[in-house]
Formats: C-alpha cells, structure tokens, sequence
C-alpha cells in the first residue's frame, strides 16, 4: 500500500474516533452530520418496512393529524399526535442529557444521547424479534422519539447548522445556494455586496441528503430481509463513534 493511501486510511481513523468529543470543528460536524443522516434515512426507510410508518416526517405527521380530525377519524388523529409527542420527547430527552453531561462530565456530553439511542435501538431490536406481533403498537413512537433524540443531538452539537432527519431543511439550504450560485453578482454595483454561494454548506447538505437516501435503500433492504433485527448493525455504528471518548482517560475527569 502506498504511503499516501495509508496516511488517508490513519486520518480518517482519527476523524471517526473524534465524531463524539465535546471540543468540535466543522469537519467533525459535518463527518457526525454525515454518518447520522446514513442512520436517520435507514431507521425511516426501515421502519416504513417493518412496521409500515414513516417516523422522521413531523410535517406529514403534523398534516396527517389535521386532516383526521377534519374529517373525523379520531383514532387516527390520536395515534398521529401520540408519534408527534414521542418525538417532541425524544428532543427534550437529548437536552437533559447533554446539559447534565455539559455540568457533570463536560468531555462525555454528546456522548450520552448518543449511546442512548444506541440502547434505544438494541431495545427495539430484541423486542421486535421477541414479540413482533405487540410490539408493534409501541414501535413507531419507540423509532419517532428516537429520531427526535437523534435531530436534537445534532443540531446542538453543530449550533444549529446540521438536521439530520430534515431533509426539507437541507433541500431548501441546497437550493438556496444553488441559487447564490446561479446568480450573475455585479460586484458592489449599486452599493451592495456580491452574492457569494457557500460552496461548504452546498457539500454538506448535498452529502447528507445522499447519505440519507442511501441510508434509506439499505434499512429498507436489511428490515425488508432480517427485520427488527437490522436494528443492531445500526447501534452498532453509534457504540464506535461514543467507544473512543468513553474509553479515553481524560473524558472521565469530571467538571
């Protein structure tokens, strides 16, 4: 192997072992960013296979729920707004646990609600393939909390730039910039200043958006062929990004 190639392989080693340290870089953000939204589209496409739900779409939920309750479906509306809560939860539960983090082990706080979802999808999981048959009923809100911890998460850990399950979001900033892109600048012509597109934000969104999509066409191959137990693979992804800032020995210091 050629010397180059080796020293790529070693950078993107060390990249992977710093997705979780509380000290952050946009680099760091945007590969977390990345590898969440690969999560995030399979767990949706997934899910959508095993239990026949979408669990990351508020806005269609949201939609959904007005339009039972105008047209009278009342069960349906309730089960709708039961998933919005679930996510609604799953959000709060990602700030309870990186501002206890952030006040008691300031090295570890993105840590936890990481590892939480990692938990959360073993747990789904195993409990999908002991009792698939009344496990449903809690699967979707179990997945729509997940994925509300999990776009919680991320946009703290980030400031707010990164989404992970909001793919409208990310569409509208790509086009956005496309659109800055598209524009002929005159300079300072008439006082104002050039229209320059974020060609950084275009890759990140753009990459995420793919990530997404291809995270997507494979959960819903491993749910369609293994089912809840796709699950697993899937934590276990999670448990390598947090394993590096658990096991380092000046994450255990506390603050």
């Amino acid at each position: 192997m050629h010397r180059p190639q080796r020293a790529q392989q070693s950078s993107y080693r060390r990249l992977f072992t710093k997705l979780a340290v509380h000290r952050r870089t946009d680099v760091t953000d945007a590969a977390l960013g990345t590898l969440l939204a690969f999560i995030a589209g399979a767990i949706n496409a997934g899910g959508f296979i095993a239990i026949g739900k979408y669990t990351s779409h508020m806005t269609g939920i949201v939609s959904a729920v007005a339009d039972d309750i105008a047209l009278g479906a009342l069960g349906a509306a309730g089960i709708g707004l039961m998933l919005f809560v679930a996510f609604t939860a799953g959000a709060g539960c990602s700030a309870i646990l990186i501002n206890w983090g952030r006040r008691n082990f300031r090295q570890r706080q993105y840590v936890y609600p990481l590892f939480a979802e990692a938990l959360l999808l073993i747990g789904f999981g195993a409990a999908g393939l002991l009792q698939p048959g009344t496990f449903v009923a809690v699967a979707a809100p179990l997945l729509c909390f997940i994925m509300g911890l999990q776009n919680a998460t991320i946009t703290k850990i980030s400031g707010a730039r990164v989404r992970t399950t909001h793919v409208t979001g990310m569409v509208t900033d790509i086009g956005i910039e496309l659109g800055k892109l598209a524009y002929v600048s005159r300079g300072r012509a008439g006082g104002h200043h050039p229209v320059v597109a974020n060609l950084g934000r275009l890759s990140i969104h753009g990459r995420m958006v793919a990530m997404f999509f291809v995270g997507g066409i494979i959960g819903a191959v491993g749910f369609g062929h293994l089912g809840f137990g796709f699950s697993a693979p899937l934590a276990a992804l999670l448990i390598a990004v947090v394993l590096p800032v658990i096991l380092s020995r000046r994450s255990a210091t506390t603050i």
